[in-house]
C-alpha cells in the first residue's frame, strides 16, 4: 500500500530540489524564514505561484502573492490547504 504525499511534502520537495539546491542549500526547517535567509528570492516566489497553480489547480491573486504567504513551509502549507478547503466546498455547492 503506497502512502500518498502530503502537501507539505510536495512544497517541500519543490522548494528543495528547484528552488534550494540551486544556491547550495540542502536543507531547512518547515518553520524557517525562507525568503528572508536567502532560501527563496522574488524569482522563486512566482515559481512557487505557478508550481501552487499547476500542482494544486489554485488560481493565486495578484494581491495574496506576498513573503508572508510564502515565509515558510509551514505557512504555504496552511495556504495550499485552506484554498483546496474553499475549492472543495465550492464544488459541493
Amino acid at each position: 500500500m503506497q502512502q500518498e504525499v502530503t502537501v507539505k511534502e510536495q512544497i517541500r520537495q519543490f522548494v528543495l530540489e528547484d528552488l534550494a539546491q540551486r544556491k547550495g542549500i540542502n536543507e531547512f526547517s518547515d518553520n524557517e524564514l525562507l525568503v528572508q535567509n536567502g532560501v527563496i528570492d522574488s524569482l522563486g516566489i512566482f515559481r512557487l505561484v505557478t508550481f501552487f497553480e499547476e500542482k494544486f489547480r489554485l488560481s493565486i491573486p495578484d494581491e495574496e502573492i506576498n513573503a508572508d504567504n510564502f515565509q515558510t513551509i509551514n505557512a504555504m502549507e496552511q495556504y495550499v490547504v485552506a484554498h483546496l478547503k474553499n475549492l472543495s466546498a465550492a464544488s459541493n455547492v
